[in-house]
């Protein structure tokens, strides 16, 4: 089985490269399940239901999310009618939405799972504790389990990945919008990447127009952030799992502009 995982969708120029690429990325990796972090894809912050219905059609079967999920306030009714739309496991009980669902694919069961770090973040429930849950949980419906970690340090990032191997397929990080280059497959079997990276605007300081961004950290006053334009690239990862023991066999990182995604899908299908 093939998963592919695209990193935090920013803005309208991440969705175009989403738009322009996803069918020519799924055929050319044999991909059997698609998913994406989606917590910027509306204008930089947050998720609404007419964009999530949009990526839905472009192939992104389910979306995963982190601290910006409920900037948009219909996001709170749209993630009840959506199951496919996760916010993080360890928001505090009676929070609207789930952070798990399974999907059936071709080539098996995935359950994915969405948590959240502490560390620079919201004081939300232990990531750490909560994430057993739900592998509990996921482990009745599904041997190939896949976890989003939304997190902002890197040590937290690589400590949930010890935490789980060999007890889920991958995890992922995502919210630092920079690929990192640490993609492996750990002793028990467990992919991990401490972050996929930001699918959007390259030009920017992660996905923000640099002179708002730029002004902030040189002046220390506030400036109104907007989402840059320029340079959109693609960033995801490709695991591979083995259906019958739910651990990874291969990971491989992917950061395509928008000439790369061009230029693949102009290959003649095979």
């Amino acid at each position: 089985m093939r998963l592919l995982f695209i990193g935090d969708i920013v803005g309208r120029p991440g969705r175009e490269i989403v738009r322009r690429g996803l069918r020519s990325l799924v055929e050319a990796h044999q991909i059997d399940l698609v998913i994406a972090n989606v917590e910027n894809a509306a204008g930089g912050f947050g998720i609404t239901r007419e964009i999530g219905e949009s990526l839905r059609d472009l192939g992104v079967e389910v979306m995963t999310s982190g601290n910006h999920i409920w900037d948009k306030k219909e996001a709170l009714d749209y993630i009840n009618r959506e199951p496919r739309l996760l916010r993080p496991a360890n928001y505090p009980a009676g929070t609207p939405g789930h952070g798990m669902c399974t999907v059936t694919t071709p080539a098996g069961d995935v359950a994915i799972i969405n948590v959240m770090g502490r560390v620079f973040m919201q004081p939300l429930d232990n990531p750490f504790s909560v994430v057993l849950d739900q592998i509990r949980a996921a482990r009745e419906q599904a041997r190939v389990i896949f976890v989003d970690f939304h997190a902002e340090a890197t040590s937290e990032k690589i400590a949930m990945g010890w935490h789980l191997d060999g007890q889920v397929t991958a995890v992922v990080g995502t919210h630092t919008h920079v690929q990192t280059a640490d993609a492996r497959l750990l002793p028990g079997g467990t992919a991990c990447i401490t972050d996929v990276g930001m699918t959007g605007p390259h030009d920017s300081i992660i996905g923000v127009e640099t002179g708002a961004a730029l002004s902030r950290f040189v002046t220390g006053l506030p400036s109104r952030f907007e989402t840059a334009t320029r340079d959109p690239m693609l960033h995801a990862v490709v695991v591979t799992a083995d259906v019958a023991t739910g651990l990874a066999t291969d990971i491989t990182p992917l950061s395509l502009s928008l000439h790369d995604v061009e230029a693949l899908a102009a290959r003649p299908v095979s």
